[in-house]
């Protein structure tokens, strides 16, 4: 059992491959927020070496816009780690591009896509609270 629990909330309409692209940033964020939950790099039977991964699980939920909202907004009240992703971040070819239209964005209500939220698992459940387990 871990301390700390990482929620990632993909909205539910979107096209999948939309739905993994978003996933794969939003978990990319979390990790680089989180150094210290990175594990040890992987090392194969033949001496390869690989990536080191997050050490704890990542729950993805499906979400709506309201519990993409309710998220972002606990996640500000309670100081979570949090990573979004915002629909305008599809018309977008690069990262500089990505943060001028995130900033362009509404802060108390972006266009969220996709959230993904660290923090202390009580925290956390009660901003995702409601969600379902992605299908």
């Amino acid at each position: 059992m871990f301390d700390t629990k990482v929620a990632i909330l993909v909205l539910e309409d979107l096209a999948v491959w939309q739905k993994l692209n978003v996933t794969a940033f939003l978990a990319t964020g979390i990790a680089a927020d989180a150094p210290e939950a990175m594990g040890e790099p992987y090392v194969d039977a033949a001496g390869r070496s690989y990536a080191r991964l997050l050490g704890e699980p990542m729950l993805i939920f499906g979400a709506d816009p309201k519990a993409l909202a309710r998220a972002h907004r606990v996640a500000g009240e309670r100081a979570l780690s949090c990573a979004a992703y915002v629909r305008a971040m599809f018309s977008t070819g690069h990262d500089a591009a990505n943060r001028e239209v995130f900033l362009a964005e509404s802060p108390e209500a972006p266009d969220l896509v996709g959230i993904a939220l660290r923090g202390p698992r009580k925290d956390v459940d009660k901003a995702i609270k409601g969600a379902k387990l992605h299908s």
